[in-house]
């Protein structure tokens, strides 16, 4: 009986490995094409995540990543290029106050995707507030998962900015500071089309909404930045 068990567990253990793997190989196709889809169409792609939230489970994003999987990986590959060019970040090696909680590159890109969720989470919940639409984890999953795909690409600006930026050369720090600049520009306008969209409303508005949510974004991410500083 313990021999046909520790079959069955072996099976069991291959089909898990075989559905791991396809998963991970499959990333290699999809993440490009997610990335593409935001790069050139960012409000379609939002629109698309809105549509899959009305599918079933197991039809969702059958042809994309889901959102927080591209925001995952994408910070998963802005953390490499760092680590190849400038190496670890101070975090890492800090042992002082909370960030001594933060002792290796995984616990940097947990840290990481919670900071830049907060632009999501902030972003979605304005949108229900401006809708006055009760706020709820049923009603924020849909505008949150679709904020994640524009996020994702906030990251990789905002990452490739402190990149070089860390790198030192003169060069290097004004072109960063202005790919940073230029990205957090790039996602207001973004956001101010995003909520014209959905209130029908004016886009000085839309604007205003934006704009909060902005602020409370940088605020929140920077009282995090803090306690691990």
């Amino acid at each position: 009986m313990r021999q046909g068990g520790r079959q069955v567990n072996f099976f069991n253990l291959l089909q898990s490995l075989d559905e791991l793997l396809y998963e991970v190989m499959s990333w290699l196709v999809f993440y490009p094409i997610t990335l593409w889809r935001t790069l050139v169409r960012p409000l379609k792609m939002m629109d698309y995540s809105d549509l899959e939230q009305g599918d079933t489970e197991d039809q969702q994003y059958t042809d994309t990543l889901s959102p927080p999987l591209f925001l995952l990986l994408s910070l998963i590959l802005v953390h490499a290029a760092e680590l190849a060019l400038v190496g670890n970040d101070a975090v890492v090696t800090s042992k002082v106050g909370l960030s001594a909680l933060v002792s290796t590159n995984t616990d940097l890109i947990m840290l990481r995707i919670v900071s830049y969720s907060l632009f999501a989470v902030m972003m979605a919940t304005r949108l229900l507030r401006a809708r006055k639409v009760e706020l709820t984890r049923a009603t924020l999953r849909a505008p949150f998962y679709s904020q994640c795909y524009v996020v994702a690409l906030l990251a990789i600006l905002l990452g490739a900015s402190e990149v070089l930026i860390r790198l030192t050369h003169q060069w290097s720090i004004l072109t960063g500071a202005l790919l940073g600049l230029a990205a957090l520009l790039w996602f207001g306008t973004l956001q101010t089309a995003w909520f014209v969209q959905h209130l029908k409303c004016s886009r000085l508005r839309a604007f205003g909404h934006a704009s909060r949510a902005m602020v409370e974004s940088l605020v929140a991410v920077l009282l995090l930045s803090n306690l691990f500083s």
